[in-house]
């Protein structure tokens, strides 16, 4: 899973989910593709890049997503992504280079960081702000 800003929900350590309960189809969920993840990723990170987008061309299944993302170099890139993490797949929007061999990051922070100075300088700038306007919420 992508890390988001969001808590995730706490489970009593009692629950238990029977073979044969509701839940048991609770797992399909996941079905709901890639898709929902990718639009995490895009709107956690799209204030600090100039473009990015949940590619509407190439498919998305339950396994894999691809986001299109422009950096503020003006630099585009097709980013896939699946359980094992985003990787760049191209060098444009909306295709993939089965040649390009590019390592895996966790996080979408991590595989911006390497691609893009502004988006480190924007995203750095908003954590600032953000813990100064805790740090006078603490103090009041």
């Amino acid at each position: 899973r992508m890390e988001t800003d969001c808590n995730p929900v706490e489970m009593p350590n009692n629950t238990v989910f029977e073979e044969d309960s509701d839940y048991r189809d609770f797992e399909g969920t996941d079905v709901k593709d890639m898709r929902l993840e990718a639009e995490a990723v895009v709107n956690d990170v799209l204030f600090a890049v100039s473009n990015m987008f949940v590619s509407k061309t190439l498919p998305c299944a339950e396994d894999v997503a691809y986001i299109n993302v422009e950096t503020r170099e003006r630099n585009r890139y097709c980013l896939e992504l699946t359980e094992a993490g985003l990787r760049v797949v191209a060098y444009d929007f909306d295709q993939t280079d089965d040649r390009l061999q590019t390592p895996y990051h966790e996080t979408v922070y991590s595989l911006l960081d390497s691609l893009s100075p502004a988006y480190r300088e924007v995203f750095g700038n908003a954590l600032l702000q953000r813990l100064e306007a805790l740090k006078k919420e603490s103090q009041s």
